[in-house]
């Protein structure tokens, strides 16, 4: 009786099915998957009871409309002016949050002056939301652009980072212990890369689904419902670009591990790697309101699961754009993919010394 073989497909499922069960039976990544989660829940939760916290709002006032804020008492404080103008004057240059002027449709009788974005304390303060008038009008608030821009960002890089760094380790460990040419020699070696990536994609996949749950959870438990209802579409585009993104770099990364054969080592080659998962966090924090800035990396691969969410939360980015940058992204995801499994396979069986990039592509 001749042993069954396994089909590549068959091969690649069992590899990764290896991966899965491996990491869940790993108390150290259930632990640190449930610390992130704790601390994504509280994160969200702290910001937004952070934000319906707010100190005494400097609002200025006419003579007509000082009794519209009289019953807000200590929540509000109040600089009375001659006119409107000057009401305006105090708005602009920064000395109060807002301004209560005359005239505005009725019931209400009054219009709120606020300088880019609408002063939302100040309103859920007030009984009726008067008609709101924006000297400079920014569509997104400043500090959700942050806020939005840093949890895309944090998320890609942990992610990327801890499962890329994983199967570069996992790769090392089993070319040192021997266990390699056991494996290949029952399945062939593009099926055991295939496997691994497929494994810890499907891994990091349910830690983004995770913390999307709780950042759904968060927001509606603490009333934020206008930052979730904008959150929606970008959440969806950032799985899409996180997949083919990751997919990318674990395939990178297993190409690294190849070209070592001691994990002191793997430092010298998935540093490069660790540059590109650091550069688009960095980036999009630091530059989060430059659209020039932002509107490159939304097309680059490497940034673009970042870029391209922020941008699309902001507003900024047309329909077709996230379009053309996931086929740009799909393009150089098979390359990636393309390079990392030849450097897998002309370096995963060659142990000693480091082994060449020029060597490894060139087999």
């Amino acid at each position: 009786m001749t042993a069954h073989t396994p089909t590549f497909a068959q091969s690649v499922w069992l590899v990764a099915e290896r991966e899965i069960g491996s990491k869940l039976r790993s108390k150290a990544f259930l632990i640190s998957t449930g610390i992130l989660f704790l601390i994504a829940l509280v994160s969200v939760v702290w910001g937004g009871f952070a934000a319906q916290s707010q100190s005494a709002t400097p609002v200025a006032v006419t003579s007509q409309t000082a009794p519209v804020v009289a019953s807000l008492g200590d929540s509000v404080d109040v600089t009375q002016v001659s006119d409107a103008d000057e009401a305006r004057g105090l708005v602009a240059d920064g000395t109060v949050d807002a301004a209560i002027v005359p005239g505005g449709a009725e019931p209400f009788g009054y219009t709120i002056v606020a300088d880019s974005s609408p002063p939302a304390g100040l309103m859920q303060m007030l009984s009726l939301t008067p008609p709101v008038e924006l000297l400079n009008a920014d569509p997104t608030d400043g500090f959700a652009r942050y806020i939005v821009a840093l949890g895309f960002g944090l998320v890609f890089f942990m992610a990327a980072l801890t499962f890329g760094s994983t199967i570069a380790q996992s790769v090392v460990e089993e070319k040192a212990t021997r266990v390699v040419e056991l494996l290949i020699s029952a399945i062939p070696v593009r099926a055991l890369l295939a496997g691994k990536v497929v494994g810890n994609t499907i891994l990091a996949m349910g830690q983004i689904i995770g913390l999307a749950a709780i950042a759904v959870i968060g927001l509606t438990v603490t009333g934020q419902s206008a930052l979730l209802s904008g959150l929606g579409a970008p959440i969806a585009w950032f799985a899409v670009f996180f997949l083919f993104g990751f997919v990318l770099l674990a395939a990178l990364f297993a190409a690294a591990g190849a070209m070592v054969s001691r994990q002191e080592d793997i430092g010298s080659t998935t540093t490069p790697l660790t540059f590109l998962v650091m550069a688009p966090y960095f980036l999009v924090v630091f530059f989060n309101d430059n659209e020039l800035v932002m509107t490159i990396m939304s097309y680059v691969p490497f940034s673009a699961p970042v870029a391209m969410p922020v941008r699309i939360f902001l507003g900024t980015a047309q329909w077709w754009e996230p379009l053309l940058s996931l086929a740009i992204m799909l393009a150089t995801c098979a390359a990636a993919i393309w390079v990392g499994a030849k450097i897998y396979e002309n370096s995963i069986l060659r142990m000693g010394a480091r082994v060449k990039l020029s060597e490894a592509l060139a087999g």
